[in-house]
């Protein structure tokens, strides 16, 4: 597993500002959540940090090596592994050959890779969805391919992008149980989620971000109760104890 630090990222598009200084470290058996309202850069700081975008400022290093240079193929096979807030899979493929896209990063031969994949869709409870085309999974089963197809890579740093946009309840909960136990096998992962229940429940540590520039950082009970975040985010009515109820 691997620390993910970032120093100062900043990212411009002509004359607007996405994101302006945002840092961080994120370390093996931790879950660090990335919160704030729609446009306040969240998104952008996952694509800085797997090189979809180039930081016009500020770095980004896995355990003190700089990623700077690096594509997002690289990045990948150095461990650090994201997943899409808007998923797309192989839709003509099943979802355990889906998975098999994944999981051949560090196999040996498409026989080992089906192996692992099959492993990955166990521990997700997928295994009933093995050979359904992935093109005709429900919303709440794409999210759920889209991280099998990322854990399959066999990641040392997860980047979660809103993992539980669109499930139910009960599958939200699954979701929160194994995100804890990945945790606690020591990936290092950090969260994009707008699921409040979910991000309080499962988080170490906070990051909020309002119009790309972070306004608050600090553990779940801390963040609940800064006025700043309230206001910009979270709303004057937000309970710590509601939000961890579900």
């Amino acid at each position: 597993m691997a620390t993910l630090k970032a120093t100062g990222l900043t990212k411009r598009f002509g004359g607007l500002t996405a994101v302006r200084d945002v840092g961080f470290e994120a370390k093996p058996g931790e879950i660090l959540s990335i919160i704030g309202p729609n446009g306040a850069g969240k998104t952008t700081v996952f694509n800085l940090l797997t090189g979809f975008l180039k930081p016009d400022e500020g770095t980004a290093s896995l355990d003190g090596a700089p990623l700077a240079g690096l594509s997002p193929e690289s990045r990948c096979e150095a461990g650090l592994v994201r997943t899409f807030q808007i998923v797309q899979p192989f839709k003509g493929l099943s979802v355990l050959d889906n998975v098999v896209m994944g999981a051949m990063l560090r196999a040996g031969s498409v026989k080992s890779a089906r192996i692992a994949a099959r492993q990955v869709l166990v521990d997700l409870d997928m295994v009933s969805l093995l050979d359904v085309p992935a093109g005709s999974l429900p919303i709440g089963d794409r999210k759920r391919l889209e991280m099998a197809k990322a854990l399959a890579t066999q990641p040392r740093v997860l980047l979660l992008d809103e993992v539980m946009g669109g499930l139910i309840p009960v599958e939200v909960k699954r979701m929160i149980a194994f995100i804890r136990g990945l945790r606690d096998r020591g990936l290092t992962i950090v969260v994009i989620e707008h699921h409040m229940s979910a991000v309080m429940q499962l988080s170490d540590h906070i990051l909020v971000l309002q119009n790309g520039q972070p306004i608050a950082t600090g553990t779940p009970e801390e963040v609940s109760r800064n006025p700043e975040v309230l206001a910009a985010y979270l709303g004057p009515n937000f309970a710590l104890a509601g939000a961890v109820a579900c």
